[in-house]
């Protein structure tokens, strides 16, 4: 298997990859360190920004770049306070969620590419 992620949506399926990120927000919505970062009202919303980001990293649509353009997730995570202990968090509820609903011959590809987008969004 590739170590790139650039084909996954074409063998697990857009929908599985909106399921994923639809039940790490399910997560996200009751937690006291993440919640507290997204603006009242915003968890839709992200839920699709992140949806359709990796839906196009994924090898999918690339909705994201049409709706939003670059990504330049740096600047976009910089005025949230993304310390160690928030990345380890999103990575916990991130992987839990992996384990719900991705399959098992993609989820560590998967896991892999989330783990260092992570790390890399630290700012704090």
């Amino acid at each position: 298997m590739s170590d790139s992620v650039g084909d996954v949506c074409a063998v697990v399926g857009e929908s599985t990859v909106r399921r994923l990120v639809q039940s790490f927000y399910q997560k996200v919505a009751g937690d006291d360190l993440l919640r507290p970062m997204y603006p009242p009202g915003d968890l839709i919303e992200a839920e699709e920004r992140l949806a359709d980001f990796l839906v196009g990293r994924f090898g999918g649509p690339d909705v994201y770049v049409r709706r939003r353009g670059h990504p330049r997730l740096r600047m976009r995570h910089a005025p949230f306070p993304v310390d160690r202990a928030a990345r380890d968090r999103w990575m916990e509820m991130m992987s839990a969620a992996l384990e719900e609903e991705f399959p098992d011959s993609h989820r560590d590809q998967v896991r892999g590419f989330l783990d260092g987008l992570a790390t890399f969004l630290i700012n704090r």
